[in-house]
């Protein structure tokens, strides 16, 4: 990887640092910084040292064995990395522009089908444009945390539902969710009445926090019925591998039906009315100007403007 190198210093620490920290708090590694950096690992170490003396924290400490950053380290992570990407756009425009030449690694956050339905429509696109750039899914945590704002991730994909002022929010399409069950299941024979399909079937519910009531059981409410909910599983892939091999009824968003399709399970709309589902794009203004991420958010805005399964 070409590093761009930042002259000059600033209050006595060498700025050049700031891109070494900024490498070191996505690898989390030594070695991996050196190997990104072209630096041998004693050098990379050495470097360590340095910004652990201009920072007065060790910045990343020894946890078995890996090594994950101090509180202080993840607090100013994302200001790090967004000095750098400014320095970046401010010293070498044009070479930073030209994606061929941009190593980096971006990292979205979205549901587990959004990155299975849209993973190899990115990573071939990754691939023909911007072979530098690595991608990093992370899955939707069962814990509420400003993900954009601290930099642990640089594009959230999927319902957006953060409350944060600053954050950029776009709205791409609305979605809706439908029902999913296996090949000759007995709800599929027949005209499928709300009462049916709360009653005549047992259902699985997909929730990152574990929950086991949603809008399925309010819309049933509304009509006074009740449905009755088995479990749950924290990703929508994990439930159709369980509705594959169950009599269980479970739901899935409309555009990921290919997904349920692979495993030979068969979807269906639910005789309810669902809230539709806002699908959108989620990003911190600090990388308003960053050519990269502008190449992020328009790869997925094209892939999730294409057709379902594309």
């Amino acid at each position: 990887m070409h590093v761009t190198q930042l002259d000059g210093r600033s209050g006595g620490l060498d700025l050049n640092l700031l891109v070494a920290l900024d490498v070191l708090l996505e690898e989390q590694s030594v070695g991996g910084a050196a190997r990104r950096l072209h630096l041998s690992e004693p050098a990379m170490s050495r470097t360590l040292g340095r910004i652990r003396k201009a920072l007065g924290d060790p910045v990343l400490v020894r946890a078995g064995r890996r090594m994950v950053p101090t509180p202080h380290a993840l607090a100013v992570r994302a200001e790090v990395s967004a000095v750098v990407e400014r320095a970046r756009a401010l010293f070498a425009p044009a070479r930073d522009a030209d994606l061929s030449t941009v190593s980096r690694t971006l990292t979205v956050l979205c549901h587990d089908t959004l990155a299975a339905a849209c993973g190899p429509a990115l990573f071939t696109r990754a691939a023909r444009e911007a072979p530098g750039i690595r991608l990093r899914f992370l899955a939707e945590s069962h814990v509420d945390a400003p993900f954009l704002r601290q930099g642990t991730a640089d594009l959230e994909v999927g319902v957006i539902d953060t409350v944060a002022p600053e954050v950029h929010v776009e709205t791409l399409h609305e979605d809706r969710m439908v029902g999913v069950v296996r090949a000759g299941h007995p709800l599929l024979e027949g005209e499928l009445t709300p009462e049916r399909f709360a009653c005549e079937a047992d259902h699985l519910v997909v929730s990152r926090r574990g929950r086991l009531h949603g809008p399925v059981d309010e819309a049933l409410a509304a009509l006074g019925l009740e449905r009755r909910v088995v479990g749950s599983v924290g990703t929508f892939p994990a439930s159709l591998f369980v509705l594959r091999d169950t009599d269980l009824t479970g739901l899935i968003n409309a555009r990921s039906g290919p997904l349920a399709a692979a495993l030979g399970l068969v979807t269906f709309e639910v005789p309810l009315p669902l809230p539709p589902l806002s699908v959108g794009l989620a990003w911190h203004p600090r990388h308003d100007a960053d050519p990269a991420h502008a190449w992020l958010r328009d790869a997925v805005r094209g892939i999730l403007a294409g057709p379902p399964g594309r």
